[in-house]
């Protein structure tokens, strides 16, 4: 489904991502630039509502903090303390693979509040570098995408390999200052990084569930 990158009525204008409506039955709203914010807010979210919407949530204006919190958006940064004895075999996403990479991905991320869906169009961005399988002995342990400085995705697939995936991930680029954007609500992944040498750095973002 397509995203609004510009949504505009006589009460301002807004941004919808409506991608995750056929995944999650999801669509998230950003506010930009109104004087009618409670307007604009409803248009928005009957336009989204109409399109299939069951879940709505909303950043962007002091407006929407009226309504349930749901997650913000934290930036965390650091260079990682990698402890060889965790890095595993990395082997590289390649046009053969990289529907099954998605695959594993999309169900890893399925309960990840703020997480996107990756659609098969979306495979010509995974190849052009950085996303990973890791392995241990032929048994895979899970998926990791990194792009330049940023940690765009991991994923543990066996029980317990978090640890694993990420050193062998951030030893992509030894001694380099990584960041990553993770929702407030990932307790276990926050703590994971955290291990490693990653801090919280900002919020990027708060979004709120807007009730009808």
């Amino acid at each position: 489904m397509k995203d609004f990158p510009l949504f505009t009525t006589e009460n301002g204008a807004a941004s919808l991502i409506l991608k995750e409506i056929p995944y999650r039955s999801e669509a998230y709203i950003i506010l930009r630039d109104t004087q009618s914010p409670e307007a604009l807010l409803r248009e928005c979210a009957d336009f989204c509502r109409a399109c299939g919407a069951e879940k709505l949530y909303a950043s962007g204006h002091p407006v929407v903090e009226g309504y349930p919190f749901h997650t913000a958006m934290l930036e965390m940064r650091g260079i990682p303390n990698i402890q060889e004895a965790w890095i595993q075999n990395l082997f590289p996403v390649t046009d053969n693979t990289v529907a099954r990479w998605r695959e594993i991905y999309n169900s890893a991320f399925a309960c990840v509040h703020n997480a996107a869906t990756q659609e098969a169009r979306d495979e010509k961005e995974i190849l052009k570098g950085g996303a990973y399988y890791i392995h241990h002995r032929g048994e895979l342990l899970g998926i990791g995408w990194l792009r330049e400085d940023t940690i765009e995705a991991i994923a543990a697939v066996k029980p317990g390999a978090g640890k694993q995936v990420l050193h062998s991930l951030c030893s992509v680029c030894p001694g380099v200052p990584l960041r990553l954007e993770v929702a407030s609500e990932n307790h276990r992944a926050i703590a994971l990084y955290e291990k490693i040498g990653f801090v919280t750095v900002k919020e990027l973002s708060r979004w709120y569930r807007i009730e009808k």
